[in-house]
């Protein structure tokens, strides 16, 4: 098993199609039901991830509200030369007055220092806007964060969780004015939640923005313990009632399972390591974000490396988990794919 490195977007700098998720660790009323990972454990996930060559970490000062940033700063402490580090701000984490969320000047400044002390650190690699906040001109936005840059405490910029016109907004603005622009979005994308095809993975292909991917597994519905009228497993994320779900419909979900499980028979790869390898193999991705739990999840997944699916095993997860699109894109896709073709096709053309 080898690590590949990809280009993120359109920069210089190369990370590992494979990264480290912290949303797991130090539990919290935020993110208890993801896991709750403390520092000896994080230490070692932490080693072995970095044995992969899997050395980019990915976290927020939301993370149960900021501990998580705390304990992955201990766990590389002495090592901050060998790895990448990501975080995000614009959430409202546990304070509650009228200027600690967002993405204005005031609240960048605030969140971005305290990340820094909190990790241990003083710059991040990757610095990611987590959330679009549509109260902020992007002007203040983004002149912001390209201060951040000239001032070497943030030396690429991402965002989380656009939208198409969000996104573009945001590097209009920063091609106008000749700021530091997005290099990395960082998306929801899986067999089972392929929205991000539709607008976005165009988008990205065309302005140079790596895809950096959350919940590839759909929240553990693509492990193969998640089963037909069979109820969530106990201690999963799943079972917390007031955990936001990402697929509504079960018969998709499940005839997705159903492939898996015969591409694991002919293949002697697990369930969780095809559906990586296939999120893998799609146009614009840079960098997949691993939310383990367990020593043992990590060492799976890192399994999803070093092979591929053959052309008609591919093909056949692409029609189980495809979806009617919403407008335009139907429209686009039956009526003008001969001059607006979808990314797939393109990046094999």
């Amino acid at each position: 098993m080898t690590m590949e490195y990809r280009f993120l977007g359109s920069s210089g700098l190369r990370v590992p199609v494979l990264s480290i998720g912290t949303a797991t660790f130090a539990g919290g009323n935020q993110t208890g039901s993801w896991g709750d990972i403390q520092l000896d454990e994080a230490r070692r996930i932490i080693g072995i991830a970095m044995d992969a060559g899997a050395n980019f970490f990915d976290t927020a000062d939301v993370y149960s509200d900021g501990r998580a940033e705390e304990i992955l700063g201990r766990a590389i402490s002495g090592r901050r030369d060998q790895v990448l580090i990501g975080t995000k701000a614009s959430f409202r984490g546990g304070a509650v007055g009228a200027n600690d969320v967002g993405s204005s000047r005031f609240h960048l400044l605030q969140a971005l220092h305290g990340s820094l002390r909190r990790l241990g650190t003083d710059y991040v690699d990757i610095y990611y806007l987590h959330g679009f906040d549509a109260f902020t001109r992007q002007e203040e936005v983004m002149s912001t964060l390209d201060q951040f840059v000239r001032d070497g405490k943030v030396r690429y910029l991402g965002c989380s969780n656009f939208s198409g016109w969000q996104l573009m907004k945001s590097l209009s603005v920063s091609d106008r004015y000749g700021w530091s622009r997005h290099v990395a979005h960082q998306v929801h994308y899986s067999l089972a939640a392929r929205e991000f095809e539709w607008e976005l993975m165009p988008l990205s292909l065309d302005q140079g923005v790596g895809a950096v991917v959350w919940s590839p597994l759909s929240q553990a519905r693509l492990t193969g313990k998640v089963r037909r009228g069979a109820p969530s497993p106990l201690g999963s994320r799943l079972a917390v009632p007031t955990e936001v779900t990402d697929v509504e419909d079960e018969g998709l979900l499940f005839g997705i399972v159903d492939v898996l499980d015969e591409l694991a028979q002919e293949t002697g790869k697990s369930i969780p390591q095809i559906a990586l390898n296939w999120l893998l193999h799609r146009p614009a991705v840079s960098s997949i974000v691993l939310g383990v739990r367990t020593e043992q999840q990590l060492v799976e997944d890192l399994g999803a490396l070093g092979w591929g699916l053959t052309s008609s095993q591919s093909t056949r997860l692409d029609k189980v988990s495809e979806t009617r699109r919403i407008y335009p894109y139907w429209h686009q896709q039956h009526n003008f794919s001969e001059r607006n073709p979808g990314p797939v096709v393109a990046a094999g053309s």
